[in-house]
């Protein structure tokens, strides 16, 4: 009957961020189970960052139109790879887009509703 994962997805981010609201609204108007990891808190970061980077690219993950990046220095912010941008999300957490949801199969960057409903409603028939 139900097409939502047997163990809940996991979704990472910061509980008072608007995006991470309407995402967690979502998840639960669709009654989809999820843990939410509050990953200022929680200390994840350094564990999970290269995976996401693999799944998800780098470029996907950082994020460049917050405050914490348009405070960084121009030295800083200047030809940032891989490794660079890596070691700026374990420093400032905030720099990750969020949220980041892992549904155990896909990895989700960012709130897209239509994207979330692909990915949990596929089953639906």
């Amino acid at each position: 009957m139900s097409n939502t994962p047997l163990s809940p997805c996991r979704i990472y981010g910061i509980k008072n961020c608007d995006t991470m609201k309407k995402a967690l609204a979502w998840l639960e108007s669709k009654g989809i189970a999820y843990e939410f990891i509050d990953y200022k808190k929680t200390g994840v970061i350094e564990n999970h960052l290269p995976d996401w980077s693999q799944r998800a690219g780098w470029k996907v993950l950082l994020n460049t139109r917050g405050l914490t990046w348009k405070r960084l220095s121009e030295e800083k912010r200047t030809h940032v790879d891989e490794t660079a941008a890596l070691a700026l999300m374990r420093e400032y957490p905030t720099l990750i887009k969020r949220p980041v949801l892992d549904s155990g199969t896909t990895l989700l960057i960012g709130f897209d509703p239509v994207r979330y409903e692909n990915e949990f409603m596929q089953d639906s028939n």
